[in-house]
């Protein structure tokens, strides 16, 4: 499980290091180096604002991914549409090399607004990236959509 929030820079060419415990967790945990980044769904923010951020799966959770989108039945033929040319299609496939550098390709980096200051967070089987400024407007967000009923919490055992 990759767990944590991870502060860090990105260059003007998009070279960032990813956190040693991430890389520690695609090789022992899920047994590849070989991620796969791409764009987060877009989170409302409201007012027809949205921010997005990235997504980086271990290589075998993307293919899972891929297969499950594949065979989905729950979708109109705009949902699935949408999905593919936001997520599927910016889709890159990433090794870091030996001291934890990875390249965030420009395409990828202009959707997510990431241009100095960066966050990876461990979101239990992916990681996300994003720009701290739009982190921190999602964070807002997520307060607002907090289930505010401490029972429902209480199931979850929080």
């Amino acid at each position: 499980m990759f767990r944590g929030i991870y502060e860090t820079t990105i260059d003007a060419k998009g070279r960032t290091s990813l956190p040693a415990k991430f890389r520690e967790v695609l090789v022992d945990v899920h047994g590849d180096d070989r991620f796969v980044i791409t764009n987060s769904a877009p989170v409302d923010l409201g007012a027809g604002t949205f921010s997005s951020g990235l997504l980086i799966f271990p290589y075998a959770k993307w293919v899972e991914f891929e297969e499950n989108f594949r065979s989905s039945k729950g979708l109109t033929s705009a949902q699935r549409n949408s999905i593919m040319r936001t997520i599927i299609s910016p889709a890159v496939e990433c090794c870091a090399d030996k001291l934890g550098r990875l390249l965030i390709p420009p395409h990828l980096r202009k959707g997510a607004a990431l241009e100095r200051d960066i966050l990876f967070i461990g979101v239990m089987d992916k990681i996300e990236v994003w720009s701290q400024a739009e982190r921190e407007k999602v964070r807002i967000q997520d307060l607002k959509n907090f289930p505010s009923d401490s029972e429902t919490v209480a199931e979850l055992g929080l």
